[in-house]
């Protein structure tokens, strides 16, 4: 068993986090651009969350399995926990397949940059929504 007891548990943090992401301008703006659609498939827990960059806003929804999805990545939970602190390097994490994406994966590397101001969110995020029990990595 992993870091997270439940998938309760680790869909109020990974999606509380999303909602952060996608309201934080400094990296929504360039997601947006992106107009990428990304299906995360969770495993130990199970969980699937959309974000989707290709409207005005970014949406974040929780459980969905129909739209239309431009790259699904499919990891642990305790993969993606580790990778938002920044400790996975994506590259190494799909060449030892503890991440799996479909879709266009140069599109995905595209936004590493984007995304590095996640990595010191993320610990911030998770002492200020009230799970700081998982401020470990």
């Amino acid at each position: 068993m992993g870091l997270f007891a439940n998938s309760e548990d680790f869909e109020k943090v990974i999606v509380g986090f999303f909602n952060l992401v996608a309201e934080t301008p400094e990296v929504a703006d360039k997601l947006l651009a992106s107009k990428l659609v990304i299906r995360f498939n969770y495993h130990d827990p199970e969980v699937v969350v959309v974000v989707d960059c290709s409207q005005e806003k970014i949406q974040v929804r929780s459980g969905d399995k129909e739209a239309q999805a431009i790259v699904e990545m499919s990891m642990s939970a305790d993969i993606a926990h580790k990778f938002w602190f920044g400790k996975v390097n994506l590259t190494m994490a799909l060449a030892r397949r503890q991440m799996i994406a479909k879709g266009p994966v140069p599109k995905i590397l595209k936004l590493l940059p984007a995304i590095r101001p996640t990595y010191t969110m993320y610990p911030r995020y998770l002492d200020t929504s009230g799970h700081s029990n998982y401020n470990v990595h």
